[in-house]
């Protein structure tokens, strides 16, 4: 082998190094600048859903809560034979999030098939996030509606809107059970996947009868205890899609910044192996020029 070949083959390698180091660097950059984006996302996302979540649980606290509504049942709480489900899967537009976006769609096919296998009639599905939306539209007639732009503006007025339809609907007996498929938000780092069922409205959960143990319970009601709930249900009903919404969107910055944060740290620790690679490779390709030079050298001499 020629002393010219090796030596184009050296520089090939090291041209190879010098523009994987720029790739790295330029994906480095972008990564970075994604996560300080999620950050400042994520810390609105994150005051919004801490704002909101003590008055939602303390509401269906309230609502629920066995001292508060004895005897009160609304078409709400109309328990049904299961022949028509619909599922709500609220997910995120975008992706670079890690497992956000996989758990929830997992989850959702997975209770597919949990009642498919009870043999229910229908299933429908209504989709938050174009992830969801793209994935589940594979099945033809499952998706009923999405609503993908909410989660880029999530308002209240926005959340009421879907929310009271698929209560009317339920009350209307299209569907006998709804269940919404979400990220829990818990902090920056651990998102819970959570299965909560919307409709029929169920009776209050243990670790909520401490929170209705600490509330009064001698309220005097005008006109009547019954009229009073009934506008209620409604109430907490809004209050905990438009709070399943705020949930989602804060876990998915808060994956999204951590997915970012690895990413950068990943390239950072790939810089500096390629960094190493080449002042290898560099040093090398000096120390055999100069044993080339001098050899030709000394067979000049003799």
């Amino acid at each position: 082998m020629s002393y010219g070949f090796l030596c184009s083959k050296k520089m090939a390698n090291l041209k190879e190094v010098r523009t994987r180091i720029a790739s790295v660097s330029s994906t480095q950059q972008i990564t970075s600048a994604m996560k300080m984006v999620s950050a400042a996302k994520f810390r609105r996302a994150q005051n919004a859903i801490l704002a909101m979540r003590p008055y939602a649980q303390q509401l269906n606290a309230i609502v629920s809560g066995s001292d508060v509504a004895d005897g009160v049942r609304t078409l709400y709480h109309d328990i049904r034979k299961l022949d028509r489900v619909l599922l709500i899967v609220v997910v995120s537009n975008k992706g670079l999030c890690g497992a956000f976006n996989a758990n929830v769609l997992k989850a959702a096919t997975a209770r597919m098939e949990h009642y498919q296998k009870q043999k229910v009639a229908s299933i429908g599905m209504i989709t938050l996030g174009k992830r969801a939306t793209e994935f589940f539209s594979k099945q033809k007639g499952l998706v009923l509606a999405s609503y993908d732009e909410l989660l880029d503006n999530p308002t209240f007025d926005a959340a009421c809107d879907i929310s009271e339809q698929v209560m009317r609907d339920f009350c209307a007996k299209r569907y006998d059970r709804v269940e919404i498929i979400y990220n829990q938000f818990k902090n920056s780092i651990t998102q819970v996947l959570s299965t909560e069922q919307f409709l029929p409205v169920q009776p209050v959960s243990v670790s909520e009868k401490a929170v209705v143990k600490g509330l009064r319970n001698d309220y005097i009601y005008e006109p009547d205890k019954e009229t009073v709930l009934r506008d209620m249900i409604p109430l907490m009903l809004r209050s905990q899609f438009y709070r399943v919404v705020l949930d989602s969107v804060a876990a998915e910055h808060g994956a999204r910044m951590t997915a970012m944060q690895k990413a950068t740290d990943n390239a950072t620790e790939l810089l500096k192996d390629l960094k190493l690679s080449y002042n290898k490779a560099r040093q090398s390709a000096i120390t055999n020029e100069i044993i080339e030079i001098v050899s030709g050298s000394e067979a000049l001499k003799g």
